[in-house]
């Protein structure tokens, strides 16, 4: 019974049961604080979620990155919570009214930044694959060899900043006020646990839409080119239209296809993590 229910129920009760309950205490005026309970609530449903039916058993066992992992998770969600905290004032100099949808529902408020957050941090992603700078700092995401949730925040904080921007200064143009953007601030958390998660969850005939694990772990095969597709973080819309998007049902994954084959011996620390980008390059 508890395998059924994660595998068919874990993905609702995170988008709809977590989101929501962020989307209702945004929307009261809640302290900050709840929202941050909120988001340690989900981290444990992951891990228990990971626990009871794991794709792959040998990703939760605990090693030397579960440190390092959560100072990454510590720092960007930190920087990701930070930023919500700044939009008073970087409206405060926005030269014109905004186009908010005021008028809307907040749900819906909130369902409009996801999709328009989406394309923006979708965007930034996908160049970073192009632009030889950028992938230095984006590269820190893909020397992960273990797929659970808490390394979806495994980033560098340089990049983290980059793609927070591409997601979050268009909603901040268009006058996003800053309930919808602290439930955006865990909508963003709860999918990135779902989308590296190590439960062998499962959403039917929306695979191709979710940006999700199944879809998502082909992002991180560790030849180059391969990875370069599912580049979304809540859809795979875009990827769709940008012709990126690869699906195959009977691939199994190992940490054997995980990693960057090209640099096999990525630091494994944190700190080194933060270092290797400015380190002359090859």
């Amino acid at each position: 019974m508890l395998t059924f229910i994660v595998r068919y129920g874990y993905v609702p009760f995170m988008l709809l049961g977590i989101n929501g309950a962020a989307i209702a205490l945004a929307a009261s005026g809640a302290p900050k604080w709840s929202l941050v309970a909120l988001i340690l609530f989900a981290v444990a449903c992951s891990f228990a979620a990971e626990r009871a039916l794991p794709y792959e058993s040998s990703w939760n066992a605990p090693g030397p990155d579960r440190f390092r992992d959560a100072v990454h998770a510590f720092v960007n969600e930190s920087l990701i919570l930070v930023s919500v905290a700044v939009i008073p004032l970087m409206a405060a100099v926005i030269p014109f009214d905004g186009l908010w949808p005021s008028g809307l529902p907040f749900v819906l408020q909130v369902v409009f930044a996801v999709l328009v957050a989406d394309f923006g941090i979708t965007v930034v992603h996908l160049i970073s694959h192009k632009v030889g700078w950028l992938w230095r700092f984006h590269a820190v995401h893909h020397s992960l060899e273990r797929f659970y949730g808490m390394n979806g925040l495994m980033k560098h904080p340089v990049h983290q900043t980059f793609e927070t921007a591409g997601g979050v200064l268009p909603l901040i143009l268009l006058g996003m006020p800053v309930p919808v953007a602290s439930a955006l601030a865990v909508c963003v958390a709860v999918q990135l646990l779902l989308q590296h998660s190590n439960a062998d969850y499962r959403i039917g005939p929306l695979h191709p839409i979710l940006a999700l694990n199944a879809g998502h772990r082909f992002h991180h095969l560790k030849w180059a080119g391969i990875g370069d597709v599912n580049f979304g973080l809540f859809t795979l819309i875009w990827d769709h239209l940008f012709r990126t998007y690869s699906f195959d049902p009977e691939k199994r994954f190992s940490s054997d296809d995980l990693g960057m084959a090209a640099k096999p011996d990525y630091p494994d620390d944190y700190i080194g993590q933060l270092a290797e980008p400015f380190r002359k390059q090859n």
